[in-house]
């Protein structure tokens, strides 16, 4: 995380205009999601969970499936690796936007892991080495998820009002809010933009759509109205999921997470 200081992003088209984030505030959003993904430390570059059919990789943790995974959730690692090349970097031999997760189970990547195999060593550095360029993929991130929303949104009204809400926890005083920014990137990077079909139980999805959908406008705290909102999608989610997933053994490390965007 100690080269991700340096970074510096430009977030454009959210009110038609390109939005200058400082080197602060680029490092305060980058380190703050990386101490949620992987509490700040570099064993969880790479890491795959438990209960999970997919490992996580780099400061987002973004979701890179093995071979014959399944999972039903928005694979983003190749999008980072896709963005990284755009921006000029080569990738490791062999390693491309349509590559499988290295290890085919669980049980391989933790042997590749402890055993510090030469596929393993490579994959770790060139996360270490682009942490800038995954800080920068989030924030690009972000600036394509509010018309990629609004683009499964059929009634004007309710995407102006969706659009509304956005902003609502975007800006304050006619500026970017760096706690509002903050949010938003880090919980589109934790679930997702939340138009995903696939990535719903009952038809009931979690992502950023459904919580400004579900933001309660009438709370004066803009920031802690977002983390409840958060939270009653989340637990929704785990009311929906399949018993044998046990979802609700996340629930305390979610909701802490969301605690920050308040507290």
């Amino acid at each position: 995380m100690k080269k991700i200081l340096l970074i510096c992003f430009v977030v454009v088209g959210l009110i038609g205009s390109e939005i200058h984030l400082s080197k602060k505030d680029a490092q305060y959003i980058a380190k703050k999601v990386w101490q949620n993904e992987g509490a700040g430390l570099d064993k969880y570059l790479i890491w795959w969970n438990d209960g999970e059919d997919f490992a996580s990789l780099g400061i987002g943790h973004f979701i890179w499936f093995p071979p014959h995974h399944t999972e039903r959730f928005r694979e983003v690692f190749p999008m980072v690796l896709e963005y990284i090349q755009s921006r000029g970097v080569k990738l490791p031999m062999g390693l491309t936007p349509d590559s499988d997760f290295p290890w085919s189970s669980k049980k391989a990547f933790f042997w590749a892991k402890k055993s510090n195999s030469k596929t393993y060593r490579t994959l770790f550095k060139f996360l270490k080495d682009t942490q800038i360029y995954q800080a920068e993929f989030m924030a690009n991130r972000l600036k394509d998820a509010i018309p990629q929303i609004l683009s499964t949104i059929d009634d004007k009204s309710r995407a102006r009002e969706i659009k509304r809400r956005f902003d609502y926890i975007l800006f304050k005083d006619n500026k970017i809010d760096k706690r509002g920014l903050y949010i938003l990137i880090d919980y589109l990077n934790f679930k997702g933009e939340g138009t995903l079909k696939s990535e719903r139980y009952n038809n009931q999805g979690w992502g950023l759509l459904q919580v400004l959908e579900h933001l309660d406008m009438s709370d004066r705290d803009k920031y802690r109205a977002f983390a409840n909102s958060a939270k009653a999608m989340l637990e929704r989610r785990i009311k929906n999921s399949p018993k044998q997933r046990g979802e609700k053994r996340w629930r305390r490390g979610w909701f802490k997470r969301l605690d920050t965007y308040y507290k």
